[in-house]
């Protein structure tokens, strides 16, 4: 990754070229990710994370060849879909923040997929606004999971994974948003606990990994093609568990200041 300047002109200084050459740096990266683990790289989705980032950015690293881009607000999303749209390669937009259900409507309207599905609320939400645009098809969302007990984290709880009390209650949700005819499930996502040691993270992927396959079994109607899991600190370690989609921000754009 090309470095940070930390002088207050950063922002400027951060151009196209320092831009490409962070998006090729994260896509080699995947690549020998996917290598090592005897992996096809096709099947690694990098998601670059443009949230607090200028539409300029976005344009940047579309043009690097990023054809997937992630935002955790409705709203800042928002502007830069609006700008992008029409565009040549404009990217698809997912979001993978937590989404409030009186949001539900405009993000259904908005993105093309949705990371963050953590209730089955929120998802009887998401079907009556897609429903309201016959025109559009259903709507790809990921079932968010918190295998680890982090209280921080969103999503459904299923502290152990395939062995969580909690299992049986997650087996009704599946069922219940697996009925809803405007949202498609096409797999989980998880937000590992961040450590300085990416390997740390390993055990949360491998039991979302083994959830997965579990449910394939138990829901085989369904797709679970994805998994969407990895950040910029351990992305390599995701892919080699098994990721299909990794969410990089600051591996590309740099810290946030």
């Amino acid at each position: 990754m090309v470095p940070w300047n930390d002088s207050k002109d950063s922002k400027a200084w951060l151009g196209d070229a320092l831009l490409a050459a962070n998006v090729a740096a994260v896509q080699a990266r995947i690549v020998a990710a996917a290598h090592r683990a005897e992996r096809d790289p096709r099947e690694v989705c990098l998601i670059a994370v443009t949230k607090t980032h200028p539409v300029a950015w976005v344009q940047h690293v579309v043009a690097a060849g990023v054809t997937h881009c992630g935002e955790n607000r409705v709203q800042e999303a928002e502007a830069k879909i609006t700008a992008l749209r029409g565009q040549a390669h404009a990217p698809q937009w997912h979001l993978i923040g937590h989404l409030q259900r009186n949001k539900a409507r405009r993000a259904a309207m908005l993105f093309d997929y949705i990371h963050s599905l953590d209730s089955v609320a929120l998802a009887h939400a998401l079907n009556r606004a897609r429903a309201e645009q016959p025109d559009m098809p259903p709507l790809p969302v990921l079932l968010q999971v918190n295998v680890s007990g982090e209280a921080s984290k969103s999503g459904f709880i299923l502290y152990g994974g395939t062995a969580s009390p909690q299992l049986p209650d997650f087996h009704a949700a599946v069922a219940a948003i697996s009925r809803l005819p405007h949202l498609t499930v096409q797999g989980l996502m998880t937000i590992a606990p961040y450590s300085p040691d990416p390997e740390q993270a390993r055990p949360i992927f491998r039991q979302v990994r083994l959830l997965r396959e579990h449910l394939r079994e138990a829901f085989p109607q369904l797709e679970w093609a994805q998994l969407s899991m990895g950040m910029s600190d351990d992305f390599e370690v995701a892919i080699a568990e098994g990721a299909t989609m990794v969410r990089v921000g600051r591996a590309i754009f740099g810290e946030r200041g």
